[in-house]
């Protein structure tokens, strides 16, 4: 097992899961805060642990492994718990489950792909759904909790609906590339 820098960064998001959904069950807004606070560290992670992975030279099957499982976890984790709680209510939880919809989908025909040595790279589309649906999740994880000049909850409603737009378009794209591969 490779204890580099970037897996042990991969692996700190795994772990800040549990965290962060305890947190987000106490209804209070200092759990909130500090819920944002470790959700925003797993998401600078993301880009940290692949950039330091291509920097040191150091890209571990582990690493390739893990890092989109992490991201999707977290995601998957966040969204379920922000759901439950009612954070996200009425017509977003629509987008929720299409960004869900969207991870299952797109892991199982990587995986398949992938047992045909096939790769498909990220593109920068999806980088940015990824930016946007994190920085939403966000918005959302302090909704009511916000001061009152910031309107976290109607900036993380329209953030997770622009998210679940760009979710449906990546989708699509890599469906179409692996549909010849079937």
């Amino acid at each position: 097992m490779s204890y580099s820098l970037a897996n042990k960064l991969t692996f700190s998001r795994i772990m800040a899961i549990p965290v962060i959904l305890l947190l987000l069950a106490i209804p209070h807004g200092w759990a909130a805060w500090i819920a944002l606070v470790i959700f925003s560290a797993a998401g600078i992670t993301d880009y940290f642990d692949g950039y330091l992975a291509r920097r040191d030279n150091e890209i571990t099957k582990l690493g390739q492994f893990l890092d989109p499982i992490a991201d999707k976890l977290l995601v998957a984790a966040v969204l379920l718990m922000l759901v439950y709680n009612g954070q996200i209510s009425g017509m977003s939880v629509l987008p929720a489950v299409i960004i869900l919809l969207r991870e299952v989908a797109v892991s199982g025909l990587r995986e398949y792909l992938a047992g045909l040595s096939v790769s498909v790279p990220v593109t920068q589309l999806a980088k940015w759904k990824t930016t946007i649906q994190m920085l939403a999740l966000g918005f959302l994880i302090v909704g009511k909790y916000a001061p009152d000049w910031i309107p976290s909850t109607t900036i993380g409603d329209w953030g997770i609906w622009i998210a679940a737009t760009i979710t449906v378009i990546t989708a699509y794209d890599y469906w179409r590339a692996g549909l010849k591969h079937f």
